[in-house]
């Protein structure tokens, strides 16, 4: 089948759906499907020396970054038309799959109304939280996208008009004949606010080949140390990398910390660990190709995840299952998503304090300097792989197509 994808950026850019959208492109080409990408042309360096490839429609569009790393596409009767003529020296489209919030949302559902051809829609994305987290009036700011999503793809009838972020995610999964999640948590969320009756559940995945690689070179059994922590992910505030780095301070544990990542936050990071001077060496990586991240990963005593209510997945838990290394998670429902092979923060659900992520670390370091660190689901690293996830996925397609 020919599926056609609709992304907010680029999927050669930096982000977590954009990985997931590269692997899931791979996967149902191996699997013999046709896929092509709709998404906001690239700006700057990558883009003038990127190798040309027949899988992108790129469309027109400006920068919204500094850096020119993301760009918009406005949503309208131009792009509308751009996409169409493309697809003429194309095979016919079977199934649109919609992975996008915004302006590529837009597109991928007007693209469905306009030739019939049925939608699916992968929420990638906790809307209102991650909103929250980055904008100063956030009801402000839902209240516009919500008046901008009427604009550009009007309501269908029998869909209440809001102007929450649940309002939203309503509006674009009114024209899909399925939506899929990528865990049983947002999965859901997203019925209980009345987004979508049935969510299916499908997780982003690891590619089979970089696993098994990491695997065949499997780590030497641990020695007695100190116990290495490791945290990845982008340096913005919803990530909470900040009171991990005081919650390391405050443990006191003798350990070694490794933070993989960049972003906005890594200047007041470094500031904030020289002025704490932890007991634990704390060390930063930058940003690591994907192979060595999971090798690092691999070779750590824990992952810590410190997000609260924000991740739809939490992919570094499940990469670290895969790997057999357990995990310090803070958020009770990725915990509940992984079932074991983790510390839980706190005595009660999503304990925010840097007291409790301490008491956590604190534990994890007693457990593995006893050798009595939790073991990780092992049914998780075939259910992570991504040749599972496309064959969960066809079949979403087959039945949206009917």
């Amino acid at each position: 089948m020919h599926i056609l994808m609709f992304a907010d950026q680029h999927i050669e850019t930096l982000g977590g759906a954009q990985v997931s959208m590269r692997l899931q492109r791979r996967f149902l080409e191996r699997a013999g499907h046709t896929v092509t990408i709709v998404a906001p042309a690239r700006h700057g360096p990558r883009a003038t020396t990127a190798t040309p490839d027949a899988a992108f429609l790129d469309l027109p569009s400006v920068p919204i970054t500094l850096d020119r790393e993301y760009a918009l596409t406005v949503p309208g009767r131009r792009a509308d038309a751009a996409i169409d003529r493309a697809l003429t020296h194309r095979p016919p489209v079977d199934v649109v799959h919609v992975q996008a919030d915004f302006w590529g949302a837009f597109l991928g559902h007007r693209f469905s109304r306009r030739t019939g051809i049925p939608a699916v829609h992968t929420m990638h994305n906790r809307v209102d939280v991650g909103i929250e987290a980055v904008a100063p009036f956030p009801g402000t700011v839902l209240a516009a996208l919500n008046l901008w999503q009427r604009r550009s793809l009007p309501r269908l009838s029998g869909v209440p008009v809001g102007s929450d972020g649940w309002a939203y995610l309503r509006g674009l999964a009114a024209g899909a004949l399925a939506v899929t999640a990528p865990s049983a948590h947002f999965a859901r969320r997203l019925e209980d606010h009345r987004v979508f009756p049935s969510v299916d559940v499908v997780w982003n995945g690891i590619d089979d080949d970089v696993l098994d690689a990491a695997l065949a070179v499997a780590g030497a059994p641990r020695t007695s140390g100190r116990p290495r922590f490791v945290w990845l992910g982008r340096m913005s505030p919803e990530k909470r990398l900040m009171p991990f780095l005081e919650a390391v301070a405050a443990s006191g544990v003798q350990a070694d910390v490794e933070v993989i990542g960049g972003g906005a936050q890594l200047a007041a990071a470094r500031s904030l660990v020289q002025r704490l001077q932890p007991a634990a060496s704390v060390t930063f990586a930058g940003r690591l190709p994907y192979a060595e991240t999971l090798r690092r990963i691999q070779e750590a005593d824990a992952v810590v995840q410190t997000s609260i209510g924000f991740e739809t997945q939490g992919m570094t838990v499940f990469e670290a299952a895969s790997l057999g290394t357990p995990s310090v998670v803070s958020d009770p429902d990725i915990g509940a998503e992984l079932r074991s092979g983790f510390w839980a923060v706190g005595e009660r659900d999503g304990d925010p304090s840097v007291a409790a992520l301490a008491a956590a670390l604190r534990r994890a370091a007693e457990d593995i300097s006893g050798g009595a660190a939790p073991v990780p689901d092992v049914s998780i690293r075939e259910r992570f792989r991504q040749s599972s996830r496309t064959d969960a996925m066809l079949e979403v397609y087959r039945r949206a197509i009917g």
